[in-house]
């Protein structure tokens, strides 16, 4: 019997919808491999030289707290997919794909062209959206939408250092 991934309600099969968010951890992870700081010596050397605030956090919370938001972005869409397709649902997915797509690209702004500001307006589109993605899950399926919650507390907070990293480093 062949396994359907779309079923009349237009909700995902369970190994559809895994699929869906496995997305979430995977796509960001490869794409942050070939922009990451220890990627190259003068990333390196450019990212230690930069002036940094005191509330910087240290080097070693950064794939901590990621995995775990990734994760927690997985679960949700993954309870998101398997929800009846809905203009609603299908919203807080769009805005889920979109965050994915940002936090994807802003390791290239940062670390790949040295652009602190683009950086940090990225952040801060990050959290809008973030923030978005939250209010459009919550009518639907109000665990989904707590998952991305960490994710609007991190990025605001991100959107602050940046900002400040940006504003010690202009000439």
């Amino acid at each position: 019997m062949e396994q359907k991934n779309l079923f009349e309600d237009g909700s995902l099969s369970k190994p559809a919808a895994a699929a869906l968010a496995a997305t979430a951890i995977i796509a960001p992870a490869l794409a942050s491999l070939s922009d990451r700081p220890s990627r190259s010596l003068s990333t390196k050397v450019w990212y230690a030289l930069l002036r940094k605030p005191r509330f910087n956090p240290p080097r070693a919370a950064f794939p901590i707290v990621w995995t775990a938001l990734d994760s927690a972005l997985a679960v949700g869409a993954y309870r998101l997919a398997r929800r009846p397709s809905t203009p609603e649902r299908n919203r807080a997915l769009g805005l889920f794909a979109a965050n994915v797509a940002m936090i994807t690209g802003w390791a290239k702004l940062f670390f790949g062209r040295h652009d602190l500001g683009a950086a940090a307006v990225g952040s801060a589109a990050i959290a809008a959206t973030a923030t978005a993605y939250v209010a459009a899950a919550r009518p639907i399926d109000k665990p989904a939408a707590a998952t991305g919650v960490p994710l609007v507390a991190w990025v605001t907070f991100a959107t602050i250092v940046g900002t400040t990293v940006w504003k010690m480093n202009r000439r």
